[in-house]
Formats: structure tokens, C-alpha cells, sequence
């Protein structure tokens, strides 16, 4: 198998960038469809259009409705073909950015993702994760080409919630873990091949921003901080963690994550909090590692408010029963629970899940805060 990495041709991140997005997009076409919600468009909307309108650019200003679905990807295809528009733009977060993604393959327009809040490693990635209409996580694609532009303005990410910022540490912090597990086993990437020593490199160093740089960084967006702390943890989430997943690999972390939406109670995870608890599970599964980095995992998310027991997913006096559900999916067929160098079986997962719902609470406690 081939060594493949993969990555977005361009990503510029700075202090109102998207002020300057116009000499960007132009690069790129003419007739940038803008695919946000609302909420997004009222922080973001006036700096975006303005900067546009100074380069000449004619948007198609298009509304978000909510979810990487299918039916929305198909609405979004065909207002690309009825307005002529020549590249695709996510601002927002994760499911606008792969909305916009998908849209722009299906139509061979050029690839633009502007994310608004630092939450998960989407926005430089060739991959978009699909939802039904009832916000359950169905799979994900991966996509032949990625962004052709991420631009990153990190003054709107570091005035988000904590929440979302704290949550993109979730996502990062599987990174380097998961890479790992897939590297040892010569399991392949989402690049379709294995993984190179640069995404090695890669996502080693996001482990190290975050154990380094994120707990000074959430301290400081919550206080209305722009800090060289904030401005690393922004690139550890998005870069790092994106070109890192993508051409290293994932595993049991990302599994249990993507099930954990199939539990109405974990309607209002993020998916890097999803990921958070994922982590913890995964490191309860091996057996090789250390416990002084089991410690050290669990110690920073504890550290920085990710959810590390059942309780803190909404699932607090879950059974064996209902997670026999998300380990047999583990244990199936196809996933990337086969990144491990030892089967995993969906009686070893469910024990995994439980002894990191135990060693969160432990921790917490030591941590003082139950």
C-alpha cells in the first residue's frame, strides 16, 4: 500500500482574515455561492460581503437548514446549477463547511471553508459525515479533493463559546492517538493509502499544542482573549488535527463518537466532546498503553471541561444493554475499530466504556471537582 498524504491547497489563519477574503475567493471564480445559517450570517455576514463587493464578486447568498443531509446537499446542487455559481463556500461550522463540500464535488466547483468556530478538524478535510433527518451520524464520504481554501479568522473563533473551542480539543486530542494505533498496525488512512511520517509528525505536534498551549487558551477566550495561546490551540484543532486524522488514521475513538448520536440523551454533545469520552474509552481498550499517558489524556480533559463520565454525556446509569448496541457496531464489519493490532469485540468495548466512565469520575474527583 502507498504512503498518501493529503491536505487543502491553501489555509491562511490571522486576526480578521475574512476581511481579506475577496482577494482569495477571486483566485478562485467569480460567483462564490455562500451557503451559512442566520446566526452565522449576522456575526460574519457584513466583513465577508463587504470584502467581496470590494474585489467585484457576485455571491449567491444561500441558507442553511441545518444538517449534512442528503436532500439539503442535493438543494444546495441544484442552486449551484440554476445561478451559474463557480466555487462553494462553508461558513459556519462542521455540517455547513461538509455541506459545501459535498455540494462543490458533485458540481466540479472549487472548494472554499470558512469556519467560524474551531470545534472539530473538518474544515481542511476531503470528507463530509452524513445525518438523517432525525440528526443521527449515517457514515461519511470521503471526497477525491480537499478545500481549495480554508481561511481561518481567528478573532470570530476565539469570541465563540468556550464550549466550541474546548470541544475541537476533544477532536484534536484523538489525533495523535489514533494515528498511532494505525501506524503500528499499517492500517490505512482516509487517504486511501498509509500514513506518511509527516502526518506523523503532524499530529504528534497537536498532542503537544494541546497539552501546552490549551488550557492557557481556554482561559484566555474566557476572558475576550486573543492570545499567540488561543491562536496555536485554533491551528492544533483545525490543521493539526485535520491533515493528521485524515492522512494518519482513526480508530476506536472516532467509532464510539460516531455512535454515541444514536442515544437521544447525546442529542447535545459536539462532536469532539463525543470524541472526548471516545478517547478515554480507547485507551481503556489497549493494553499497551501506558498508564501514566492514560493519566495525562484523561487529566487534561478533565482540566479543560470535556465530558469524561457517563453522566457528563447524558447517559449516567446506562446498562451493559443499551451499549451492546455501539460496541456490536464496533465489533462489526468495516470499522475503524480494525485500526487495532487485537480483535475487538463488543463485549471488550462495552468493558472499555464502562472503565473510562470510572477512571473520568476518579480523575474528577482527584481534580477536586466532584
Amino acid at each position: 500500500m502507498n504512503s498518501i498524504f493529503i491536505a487543502p491547497r491553501k489555509y491562511v489563519q490571522g486576526r480578521s482574515a475574512l476581511a481579506d477574503a475577496g482577494k482569495y475567493f477571486k483566485i478562485l471564480g467569480n460567483k462564490p455561492l455562500i451557503l451559512w445559517d442566520a446566526t452565522v450570517k449576522s456575526l460574519v455576514g457584513t466583513t465577508l460581503l463587504e470584502s467581496l463587493a470590494s474585489e467585484g464578486l457576485e455571491p449567491v447568498d444561500v441558507d442553511f437548514k441545518g444538517d449534512c443531509t442528503r436532500k439539503e446537499v442535493d438543494r444546495v446542487i441544484g442552486i449551484i446549477k440554476d445561478t451559474g455559481a463557480d466555487i462553494a463556500v462553508g461558513v459556519g461550522g462542521g455540517k455547513t463547511l461538509d455541506t459545501a463540500k459535498a455540494a462543490a464535488i458533485e458540481t466540479g466547483l472549487r472548494i472554499v471553508t470558512c469556519p467560524t468556530i474551531a470545534s472539530n478538524d473538518s474544515p481542511t478535510s476531503a470528507a463530509s459525515v452524513w445525518y438523517d433527518d432525525d440528526g443521527n451520524c449515517t457514515g461519511f464520504d470521503c471526497w477525491p479533493f480537499n478545500p481549495d481554501l480554508v481561511l481561518v479568522d481567528s478573532l470570530v473563533i476565539s469570541q465563540a463559546p468556550v464550549k466550541t473551542l474546548v470541544a475541537g480539543m476533544g477532536d484534536a486530542l484523538a489525533t495523535w492517538v489514533e494515528a498511532k494505533v494505525a501506524l503500528a498496525t499499517g492500517a490505512g488512512n482516509l487517504a486511501g493509502g498509509v500514513s506518511t511520517m509527516a502526518a506523523m509528525a503532524i499530529a504528534e505536534l497537536g498532542y503537544k499544542t494541546l497539552m501546552e498551549h490549551g488550557i492557557e487558551a481556554k482561559r484566555a477566550v474566557e476572558k475576550g482573549a486573543l492570545t499567540p495561546s488561543v491562536e496555536k490551540i485554533i491551528e492544533a484543532n483545525i490543521l493539526h488535527s485535520g491533515l493528521g486524522f485524515e492522512s494518519g488514521g482513526l480508530a476506536t475513538a472516532h467509532m464510539i463518537a460516531n455512535c454515541l448520536p444514536s442515544f437521544p440523551e447525546c442529542h447535545h454533545l459536539m462532536h469532539g466532546e463525543e470524541v472526548g469520552f471516545g478517547v478515554i474509552s480507547q485507551l481503556c481498550l489497549d493494553s499497551a498503553v501506558p498508564m501514566d499517558e492514560v493519566y495525562e489524556a484523561v487529566d487534561f480533559e478533565v482540566a479543560i471541561g470535556l465530558p469524561v463520565t457517563f453522566k457528563d454525556i447524558g447517559l449516567e446509569g446506562v446498562t451493559r444493554e443499551r451499549l451492546k448496541s455501539i460496541g456490536d457496531v464496533c465489533a462489526g464489519e468495516g470499522s475503524l475499530c480494525e485500526s487495532h493490532c487485537f480483535k475487538v469485540t463488543s463485549e471488550a468495548v462495552v468493558d472499555a466504556m464502562i472503565a473510562a466512565d470510572a477512571l473520568g469520575a476518579e480523575r474528577k474527583k482527584a481534580a477536586g471537582l466532584i
